[in-house]
């Protein structure tokens, strides 16, 4: 079984290398990558990278939105909305942090798909957000750079309230 690898373990900053083949042992990670993925539940796991299961091949699989995770291998984002909108991010290699995160509305991306196919769409919505996140992963960036780059505030969660939110504390960086 696959172990998520957790900040500040320099594993996250490997900038990845490009999936030459796509073997059956590599399908098989692909298979517990999205089991691990699926054990989130709150958060919940919308994604997750080669990098975060120690992995350095160009990959991820994200979750659709009919619950089906796809895999995206040697994913390029070759154009974007030109505008941004922010939302609130997480990642869950940096366990109970928050922050506000400007992404593109809409990428275009191009990929291999497991049957080894080029495949090009343009993904809105918390895809395009999710394909953003995870390929800053494979080239070994992380979500709280971005917090640090554009000065904005960081968040920790501290507790649960009586509903079962999430309180959330600012945190000084």
């Amino acid at each position: 079984m696959l172990e998520l690898v957790i900040a500040p373990d320099n594993r996250l900053r490997v900038k990845t290398k490009p999936v030459k083949k796509i073997t059956p042992q590599l399908l098989q990670e692909i298979k517990e990558m999205v089991k691990l993925t699926k054990t989130f539940v709150d958060p919940e796991g919308v994604g997750l990278a080669s990098t975060q299961v120690g992995s350095t091949g160009q990959y991820f699989v994200a979750k659709m939105e009919d619950g089906k995770f796809k895999t995206f291998f040697n994913p390029k984002i070759t154009k974007t909305s030109k505008k941004q909108k922010s939302r609130f991010e997480g990642c869950l290699s940096i366990p109970n942090y928050y922050g506000e995160v400007d992404r593109f509305i809409w990428v275009r991306v191009t990929y291999t798909n497991e049957a080894g196919e080029q495949v090009e769409e343009k993904a809105t919505g918390l895809l395009a957000w999710v394909i953003q996140h995870e390929v800053d992963h494979l080239t070994g960036k992380l979500f709280m750079d971005h917090i640090l780059e554009n000065k904005s505030k960081l968040y920790k969660v501290v507790g649960k309230d009586a509903g079962g939110s999430d309180i959330f504390e600012q945190v000084t960086v």
